[in-house]
């Protein structure tokens, strides 16, 4: 079972940058689709960003596109999320999130996920 752990974040202005980390453990990093999700007070966890293990197929949610990129570094078992012009409403806890079937190349919901990192707040203020 993968072992997440997420770093990176905190408060930053509207329209700021800021970039999570996801530290991964164990022997189930290699060939598994990894991802984000974003909880905001009251509301559903909803998808952010998901890339394969190889880095070759990536999705990413309309509301972020153009501002957020997803990448992956398999040597050092670490998934990133880089968020750009950061908007107050997306004021949230980010969970990273890791498959548990190479099968499963990507995804774009919480099927098929099988190992959750603890989360990490993001605050944007107005």
């Amino acid at each position: 079972q993968a072992q997440l752990v997420e770093s990176g974040g905190g408060l930053v202005q509207a329209g700021g940058s800021l970039r999570l980390s996801c530290a991964a453990s164990g022997r189930t990093f290699r060939r598994y689709a990894m991802g984000w999700f974003r909880q905001a007070p009251g509301k559903e966890r909803e998808f952010v960003a998901a890339i394969s293990w190889s880095g070759d197929t990536i999705r990413v949610a309309n509301s972020v596109r153009g501002r957020f990129t997803i990448s992956r570094d398999n040597a050092k078992n670490t998934l990133y999320l880089e968020m750009n012009r950061l908007k107050p409403e997306e004021t949230a806890v980010y969970y990273c999130a890791a498959a548990g079937d190479e099968s499963l190349v990507v995804f774009t919901t919480t099927r098929g996920v099988a190992s959750w990192g603890q989360g990490t707040q993001v605050t944007v203020s107005s």
